[in-house]
């Protein structure tokens, strides 16, 4: 709380050249900058709650902190994310990559499409299926599953991405994926997509 009462509210917004902080107090907003700390923003992110709540006279532990950033999007951006994999049901592999079948500039016949963010030979599709109202259509076996984990062992990415078709209305194959990848691939980092965002959406064909 401010001497006045009120909530001192702090927004921060990472990037990769500087850490931008906006906070209320006293009846207006202030806005500043700290150099970014890329090996581990999260000492330009304290560096800048500190100043906040000096400035402010606030304990530390009195700002309501709202955070956004831009360094996952830069990295993507830039392709300096980890070699990853993408495993989905099969059938849908090269979703991400025929994407909504329309070119970047319309009208130049030169244009070439960026490279997929997941290489061909890393998107792996699994023999599954769950329909839109989490009918199971096709079960996921012990054997598939197993021939999954061989495949993504001999091909060692750095990070699995695992989204199954309809995994937000009946997530078991998805979590049956999980614990096997995490058992078998240890320290792979891996985002699994009911727990991420469960909510429908699919590129459209036209």
């Amino acid at each position: 709380m401010t001497k006045g009462g009120g909530v001192v509210r702090v927004g921060v917004d990472t990037g990769g050249t500087f850490t931008d902080f906006v906070y209320h107090a006293g009846g207006r907003a202030r806005i500043f900058k700290v150099p970014s700390t890329p090996d581990d923003p999260s000492r330009a992110i304290v560096e800048g709650l500190r100043r906040a709540a000096r400035e402010a006279g606030v304990r530390l532990s009195e700002l309501e902190v709202v955070h956004g950033t831009t360094v996952g999007t830069n990295a993507l951006l830039e392709r300096k994310g980890a070699r990853a994999a993408l495993v989905t049901t099969e059938g849908f592999e090269d979703v991400l990559v025929i994407g909504r079948q329309a070119r970047g500039s319309l009208y130049d016949l030169n244009w070439t499409r960026p490279a997929p963010l997941v290489e061909d030979h890393l998107r792996f599709g699994l023999r599954e299926r769950v329909a839109a109202d989490g009918t199971v259509v096709e079960e996921l076996t012990d054997e598939a599953l197993d021939a999954l984990v061989k495949k993504l062992k001999r091909a060692r990415p750095e990070s699995v991405a695992v989204c199954l078709l309809f995994s937000f209305v009946r997530p078991e194959h998805e979590r049956r994926v999980e614990r096997a990848l995490r058992e078998a691939l240890e320290d792979v980092p891996l985002s699994v997509s009911h727990r991420i965002l469960p909510e429908y959406r699919e590129w459209e064909r036209r």
